[in-house]
């Protein structure tokens, strides 16, 4: 799909559009701080592109709504968009792309931890013909030791089980052309993992790199039971190998039985005794063969589980409030 081209304030039409994303969920705290960044953004791209900063609030209980619509109000650039509920953060960055009009569109986070001065970089590789910009995190010192240790070692995880194309410390702070963004909003998966699916999109792709900053104001919205959570739907959209530890269980548990029948075979017929007399050995073996089929049969039943809501083709999100629509 070729580039929309609009005409600015001058009637020139050579001018493209950047939108930028910006998800949110109860950043009352962080958008005084975060407004007058993207605002100064707005204005070095302006120089050279249209620009659409594009708002969405997941259902916030603060202010963060009543905050993203005077910001509106102020800036004719921004548009703010208000989910009926809390929908998660990739949900909400999905109703950001779909709302997205420009030719290349870059989502970032509320709370300054990815500084928005990175995107001038990004655009600069849009220019010179990338598709798909990752930012790459060069250190995250203001994370803990808890927090990088297990962010890679999922990346490591996720990569060994056949995801190869998920970039290992890049986010979702990314910058997508018009041709990429439209390939991704046809995958309508119901748990999302978005970095994920960029990166099987395929397309020519360039990075950049910059140093992580701390949260700016707030407390972070991923906790770890939510990390759990999202590790969960990154391994079962994108890997089947969960299932097949069912087959690898199976066999291993095999070998150690067929080692151990031929074991007490021998002390038997060479020695004329049980290796282990009674019912202790017995019971063992009947516990580790039920807890293995109901891990297996856990398994399966999130793959079967994420089946059954998506054939129910609920939509992704719904829209409360739009700011376009109070003007």
């Amino acid at each position: 799909m070729g580039m929309r081209k609009q005409s600015d304030a001058n009637g020139r039409t050579d001018r493209r559009t950047i939108s930028i994303v910006v998800p949110c969920f109860n950043e009352e705290e962080a958008l005084p701080l975060l407004t007058p960044r993207l605002s100064s953004l707005g204005d070095q791209l302006e120089q050279d592109h249209n620009v659409e900063i594009l708002m969405v609030d997941d259902g916030s209980a603060d202010q963060t709504w009543a905050l993203i619509r005077d910001y509106a109000q102020k800036d004719c650039r921004v548009r703010g968009v208000s989910l009926s509920r809390n929908f998660g953060q990739q949900a909400a960055l999905t109703c950001g792309y779909d709302a997205a009009v420009g030719d290349a569109i870059v989502c970032i986070d509320a709370d300054l931890q990815d500084p928005p001065e990175v995107v001038l970089e990004m655009v600069s590789k849009w220019q010179e013909g990338a598709d798909v910009v990752y930012a790459i995190r060069r250190s995250r010192t203001s994370e803990s030791a808890f927090k990088t240790t297990t962010a890679g070692l999922f990346y490591r995880l996720i990569r060994g089980m056949g995801a190869r194309h998920v970039r290992e410390d890049s986010g979702d702070f990314r910058l997508m052309s018009r041709r990429a963004l439209d390939a991704l909003n046809k995958l309508r998966e119901q748990h999302r993992f978005i970095r994920g699916m960029v990166g099987w999109l395929g397309f020519r792709t360039a990075e950049v790199h910059y140093d992580r900053g701390p949260r700016v104001a707030g407390v972070t919205k991923y906790p770890f039971r939510r990390m759990m959570r999202f590790a969960v739907d990154a391994t079962v959209s994108f890997s089947s190998f969960p299932l097949r530890l069912a087959y690898l269980l199976s066999a291993g548990l095999s070998l150690i039985f067929c080692g151990y029948l031929l074991y007490s075979t021998f002390m038997h017929a060479f020695f004329g005794q049980s290796v282990v007399p009674g019912w202790f050995s017995l019971v063992i073996l009947v516990i580790a063969f039920g807890a293995i089929n109901l891990v297996c049969l856990g398994i399966i039943g999130e793959y079967v589980g994420r089946i059954f809501e998506q054939v129910k083709e609920r939509p992704l999100y719904l829209v409360g409030s739009d700011t376009r629509d109070e003007c």
